[in-house]
Order: structure tokens, then sequence, then C-alpha cells
């Protein structure tokens, strides 16, 4: 795949209204998160419960720490998602460590905090081990400095952004990290697609298609925004519930066009793959033309054993609130698994995709 058959623009919701500019991450204080959980420890079990707040260290480093202060094998400490280095994170660790007394547990969170360089919040046994995408969301702190104009100005044209996304909802884009740096990612994914080269390692190889099948979610989402097709239902939609995720087909548009007014459900969008719940009507004719111009087919996917799946379309910050402090703006939202704090920080600061894609965030599994 050529650099230029690459479309990695995305269209604002907000494009009528200026971005405040400003760069993240001055200091790991200035991007704070920190997991809301899928489920509350209970308190007896045979999994250790650890929640912790780090600073410069990956997950996967804690991983390895607790693995060895505690002698466990690997796979014996598990999390529900991957936490930037470059921030101040909060999350939840288990550790597979066996029935033992109440008092371990209390030892434990003082042997951690005393081999270890990170915050001990709490520890508490549970029943089952926590797994990857056992999570609700991230919730979100996040300081811009260096704004393009004096920070009272800013304010406005932020709180003005914020409250065009609060009553629209926005695009559930996938966060550029996901793709790679000028799309690396993807050209990659296209390749292995199409046969052109193969990766040994098989969590890569899956990795790099997921990037591809991002991708193409990203130009649906675009098309549907870019042709006035967000803010309704489509005949033949796939719709799915904010409350209970349940998911259905839209066989009259009209009728629960209401339902999509009141942030009560929204159309999905496709993670493309011959086992996907399939669109019909005015959606599917959307959908499979994303796939013509792309130059790819379901039974592609099919031969690298990619099923597809779809993916929340529209993506609600009901909660978003912004305000201005003597060092620049701070943004508070949380944001349920699978989307990206960029798709929002992209709308209230329309600056340079480099400068959001140096956010190391994970989305989680939906």
């Amino acid at each position: 795949m050529l650099q230029s058959e690459l479309d990695l623009s995305l269209p604002y919701i907000s494009s009528d209204l200026p971005g405040v500019g400003g760069v993240l991450r001055a200091t790991p204080d200035d991007f704070v998160v920190e997991e809301v959980p899928l489920y509350e420890a209970q308190g007896d079990g045979q999994h250790l419960y650890v929640n912790i707040t780090k600073v410069g260290l990956t997950t996967k480093e804690v991983q390895i720490g607790l693995e060895r202060l505690f002698g466990l094998k690997k796979g014996d400490v598990s999390f529900a998602g991957m936490k930037d280095k470059r921030a101040r994170t909060t999350q939840t660790f288990s550790l597979s460590v066996g029935h033992k007394p109440p008092v371990f547990a209390e030892m434990a969170g003082g042997q951690i905090e005393a081999s270890l360089p990170l915050k001990v919040n709490w520890v508490r046994f549970h029943r089952n081990k926590l797994k990857p995408g056992h999570l609700l969301g991230n919730r979100f702190e996040i300081r811009i400095r260096e704004l393009a104009s004096p920070s009272q100005d800013a304010l406005a044209q932020a709180q003005a952004i914020v409250e065009r996304l609060k009553a629209r909802g926005l695009p559930n884009y996938f966060g550029s990290q996901r793709l790679g740096e000028g799309g690396a990612n993807v050209r990659q994914g296209w390749s292995i697609l199409h046969g052109e080269r193969e990766k040994r390692d098989r969590w890569l190889q899956r990795f790099l298609i997921s990037a591809y099948q991002s991708y193409l979610c990203n130009r649906y989402l675009a098309e549907r925004l870019q042709r006035g097709y967000f803010d309704q239902l489509l005949a033949g939609d796939v719709a799915k519930k904010y409350a209970t995720g349940g998911m259905f087909d839209v066989l009259d548009a009209a009728a629960e066009q209401p339902r999509y007014v009141a942030q009560e459900i929204s159309f999905t969008a496709p993670l493309y793959g011959p086992r996907m719940w399939m669109a019909k009507d005015q959606a599917a004719e959307l959908e499979n033309e994303v796939m013509r111009q792309a130059q790819v087919t379901l039974d592609d996917f099919g031969r690298v054993h990619v099923e597809g799946t779809r993916r929340m379309g529209r993506l609600l910050v009901t909660d978003l609130a912004v305000e201005a402090d003597d060092e620049g703006l701070v943004l508070r939202f949380e944001l349920r698994k699978g989307a990206f704090a960029t798709t929002v920080l992209r709308e209230v600061m329309k600056v340079d995709g480099a400068a959001l894609a140096a956010v190391d965030e994970d989305d989680g599994d939906e």
C-alpha cells in the first residue's frame, strides 16, 4: 500500500469552532488516568487484587515486578488494561496467590510499596482472576498548556466545543497511536491481509491486521459524518443500547430516531470481518462502499482468521467539563472502554496529529 493511498484525515464534529491549540504532558501530573472497575473485589478468594498508582512505569513493568516479588509464574499477575508510562495512572492488578489468611493482604501491600516505586491504594481478595477488558472504562484529568490564546479566551473557545460534544456526541474514532506513525501499522496490516507478508509473531500479526480494521472503521465514521448521517439512524443500521450493550437491527429508522436523539442508543460501526453482525439496506450500502474504495473484501479477513465485530459509532461525553487555571486548561471526563481520550482532545485542541500520537493510551477491549 502506497503512502498516498492512505487517508488518515478525520473530520471534526466541531469543525466550525476554533481549537485552543496547546501541548500535552509537560509533566506526568498533566495526564491523570484512573480505571473505572467493572466490579469490586469481594474480600475473599484466591486472587489478591492490588490497586496502585504509578508514574514512570509501564503496566508490564509493574506486572513483572509483582511476579518476581511474590515468586509467581508468568500469567499469575494480570490486569484489565494497559496504562501509559508517562502519566499518573491508577489501576488494579490481580495476583493468583491461592487461599491466604486475611493478614496476608495487609502484609503484601507493605511489601509492594517497599520494593516497587509506586503507591498502593488498597489490597483485597477476590474470587476470580482479573482479565483484559474487565473494566468499565477510564476517568481522565488532562491539562493543556501553551495555549494559542490567553487562558480566558481559550476557556470560552473550549466551552463552546464542550457543549457541542455533549449535545451531539462525537465519532468514536480509533486514536492515531493504534494506526502507527504515518499509518505504518495500517500499511503492514494491509500487506498481511493481501498475502504480501507474514509475521512469525502471531500476536503482532493480529495487532497489525487490527490496525487495518481500525483504519477502515475510521474511514466509515468519517464518511458517515461528511455525508450528514452522523446525527441520524439509517435503515438497516445495527444499533446498540448505551445502558445494556444490547444490539438490534434498525427496521424503522424514523421510529427509532427519538431514542437516538435522547442518547439512549447509537448506530454501530463495522470492524470488518465475515462473521460480524451485518448491516442491511442503506447502512450496508455505506459499509460496502468503504470496502470497495479500500479494495478489500470480507473474504480477505476470513483468510487470516479474523471474524470481525462492531463498535459503538457515537461516543458520548456527557460529563465532559473544562476549567482554566494558572497553567492552562484542565479537561475532566470519563470514557467507556474501547474509546480513546485523544478523540476528545483533538476536537478541543485541533492541533497537528503528531502532538496527539505521542499519547500512549489503552483503549481496552470492547
